[in-house]
């Protein structure tokens, strides 16, 4: 699959992770198993891409319990936000913030799929105008359509982002395609696994259901 991907996309191999998405494809995981591995596959990707996407940079000097000096090491770039998509982006912010060096600041974007066209809606944007990150790292679970990842990719470009990182757990392959597409020079796209196709409404199948609802005990609303 990953082969028949544009060559900005990364689909993770590592082999715990491909078994905590197996763990979490399953209906009868209980929504605390749910929250719980979305966690933890988002760090496993998150590290991935992280390793990747920053490089590390003397910091200036300090000492150690001891008294002896060492020269610390920070990131670079050193400008960095994370952006969730609502409302399932929310589950991915802590395991990013946790790979990072720092605190970074979380910028929300609202957006949804209106049902007959699947077409993306935005509803909340509270980007900072005039104070757009270097690194943009956008946080969506599931990527099925595409066109809500890729309209939020063009949201920051146009607020002023050099790059985005999009971290993903799981997509469809065509939707996966659209977001790379959105931006190819300015985008890195790094996710746990593509599935080949969607159902007629929509989802990513054989996929992981619907993880918002899943995350936040909504399921038949």
């Amino acid at each position: 699959m990953a082969a028949n991907l544009p060559s900005n996309v990364h689909v993770s191999q590592h082999p715990s992770l491909q078994a905590k998405i197996s763990q979490l494809r399953s209906k009868s995981t209980s929504p605390r198993e749910t929250n719980a591995l979305v966690h933890e596959i988002s760090l496993i990707v998150a590290c991935e891409a992280l390793s990747k996407s920053l490089t590390a940079v003397p910091g200036p000097q300090d000492q150690t319990p001891i008294g002896a000096d060492y020269a610390t090491t920070n990131v670079s770039p050193s400008s960095l936000c994370i952006v969730p998509i609502l409302r399932s982006g929310l589950a991915m912010v802590d395991a990013v913030q946790t790979m990072l060096p720092q605190l970074v600041p979380v910028h929300h974007l609202g957006m949804y799929r209106e049902l007959s066209t699947l077409d993306p809606v935005e509803y909340y944007n509270n980007l900072q105008a005039g104070a757009a990150a270097e690194l943009a790292i956008l946080v969506d679970p599931i990527i099925a359509t595409g066109g809500t990842c890729a309209a939020a990719i063009q949201t920051l470009r146009e607020w002023g982002a050099k790059r985005v990182l999009v971290l993903s757990i799981m997509g469809a392959a065509g939707g996966v395609k659209q977001v790379a597409e959105e931006w190819p020079e300015g985008t890195e796209l790094w996710i746990a696994g593509v599935d080949a196709e969607l159902t007629k409404e929509g989802m990513v199948k054989p996929g992981l259901g619907d993880v918002g609802d899943r995350l936040f005990l909504t399921m038949g609303k």
